[in-house]
């Protein structure tokens, strides 16, 4: 049997780099997951995606990549409750937050959450810096046991946040970017 014509074209299109770290994590969670079968009884928490040297963020980088560790953490809840886990929002607040301009259920105070209930897996990973973009190696990690039951690795190009870079920061010195080349230092 043949598939629908949508999907199959679906299938067909390449992706723009504009944007598109959606595709990135779904590949990304194809891996992950390939082994994994959905199991409602179980409950996966998904944490941040940490620089591999120092498993902490650095939120004076400024680099096109530094919102990847945050982007893989939602897309990669989502992505499992797409296929049939269940994901606890740990950050899920016990009442809503109304403020003049916003209301808001997530939230980073300890002192409006609920403690986390049952957690059987933790989703998480690291990220390591390349010229072009970041390698994520992605784990799914047993909470009693520290098992790692599944693991992927994937390449995220660096223009996946913008199209084209005109000047970034690389070990603490600006750079222009030109064309393809590796950039020149300012």
């Amino acid at each position: 049997m043949s598939s629908p014509p949508l999907a199959q074209e679906a299938k067909n299109l390449r992706p723009t780099s504009l944007g598109n770290v959606e595709y990135h994590t779904n590949q990304l969670a194809n891996e992950l997951f390939a082994t994994l079968r959905p199991d409602r009884s179980y409950r996966f928490a998904v944490a941040g995606f940490v620089p591999v040297d120092t498993f902490k963020p650095n939120h004076k980088n400024q680099a096109p990549l530094m919102l990847l560790g945050q982007q893989l953490e939602q897309g990669l809840m989502t992505e499992a409750v797409k296929r049939g886990f269940v994901a606890q929002d740990y950050k899920a607040a016990n009442s809503i937050t109304i403020t003049e301009n916003s209301d808001r259920i997530l939230s980073r105070d300890v002192d409006k959450l609920t403690a986390v209930q049952r957690v059987d897996f933790f989703i998480t990973g690291t990220i390591t810096e390349q010229q072009q973009g970041a390698v994520v190696n992605a784990r799914i990690i047993n909470a009693r046991s520290k098992d790692v039951v599944a693991a992927a690795t994937k390449f995220f190009p660096g223009d996946i946040f913008w199209e084209t870079e005109q000047v970034t920061t690389r070990g603490g010195k600006l750079y222009r970017i030109g064309n393809q080349s590796n950039g020149a230092a300012l």
